[in-house]
């Protein structure tokens, strides 16, 4: 069998099947990601035998544009890709948004670009004309990309993979940006609210931890100590992105540390996510919450 998935509706990196959802019974254990002239098979369970030599003839007969065809399995230790047609480029740049990013396949467990967080990343670009932007948890930078492209003034990265800061600066370059206005903080953000606070204040912090990773970041208990001191931190009436990728934590969690830790805060939206990400269940995807402070 064959899931039910979208066309590519551009040439910009998107999901085009997003089984997580549990939207299409029997397929819970896939996504299907197209990066250009790349589609890229996630499976979180093995497949049956002979499945994915059909599937990969199947994409390849229908994405005309498509030259090579992948799979991660997740469901291994290390989450292996390997090359199902064609041979795996260990970079490849995308585009999303008219705005360009470097993938390293194979050598990390994610791609380098969070395809749920779209409109996320299209606000920012959208709505970053000069303020003064915190992005906490900034992997690749994704979000400085955005604000930067969208007139940001100044955006301080903090993450505590110096190399994934790495990327993010060639993400910049790639994009013809220049660095004097982009800081990158390879430290422990528990440790150093003190070093981040003299960047600012920020006129927009953006906020997307992981769930968890042994020794920094445990969600339940690290994110009211993250919104305990982010008040110090934003000038007068700033803005906040709050992001929640934890499928067993639903949005009233986030709303209530929220409440809980800084109750002058007001709640102006939750950004929907991508089309694509079809969740029968609303609580269990990403939810990316819109603040303002006091």
């Amino acid at each position: 069998m064959i899931p039910d998935f979208r066309l590519p509706v551009s040439c910009e990196a998107q999901r085009l099947f997003h089984g997580r959802g549990h939207s299409e019974p029997g397929f819970e254990h896939v996504n299907i990601d197209w990066y250009k002239p790349l589609v890229l098979i996630t499976l979180y369970q093995e497949p049956v035998m002979g499945w994915l030599e059909q599937l990969s003839t199947w994409l390849m007969a229908t994405l005309a544009e498509a030259a090579v065809v992948a799979v991660q399995y997740r469901c291994r230790p290390m989450a292996p890709m390997e090359a199902l047609v064609g041979e795996l480029p260990a970079r490849l740049e995308v585009t999303e948004h008219g705005l360009n990013y470097e993938l390293r396949l194979g050598q990390f467990q994610n791609t380098g670009l969070f395809l749920d967080m779209a409109n996320g990343r299209r606000w920012v670009l959208e709505h970053g004309a000069g303020k003064r932007v915190l992005n906490l948890f900034a992997y690749t930078c994704g979000f400085s990309v955005a604000a930067i492209a969208g007139g940001a003034a100044r955006v301080v990265n903090v993450d505590m993979s110096r190399r994934a800061l790495a990327i993010g600066r060639d993400n910049h370059r790639l994009n013809q940006h220049q660095l004097d206005r982009v800081v990158f903080e390879g430290v422990d953000i528990f440790r150093s609210f003190g070093r981040l606070k003299k960047h600012g204040p920020y006129d927009l912090v953006i906020a997307d931890p992981p769930t968890f990773q042994k020794g920094s970041v445990d969600i339940r208990k690290d994110y009211p100590r993250l919104l305990r001191r982010l008040p110090e931190m934003l000038a007068p009436g700033g803005e906040l992105l709050l992001c929640l990728n934890a499928p067993e934590l639903g949005e009233h969690f986030l709303r209530q540390q929220v409440a809980n830790e800084c109750p002058d805060w007001r709640c102006i939206e939750r950004l929907p996510n991508p089309d694509a990400f079809v969740e029968v269940d609303d609580t269990a995807g990403l939810k990316v919450l819109r603040y303002q402070s006091c």
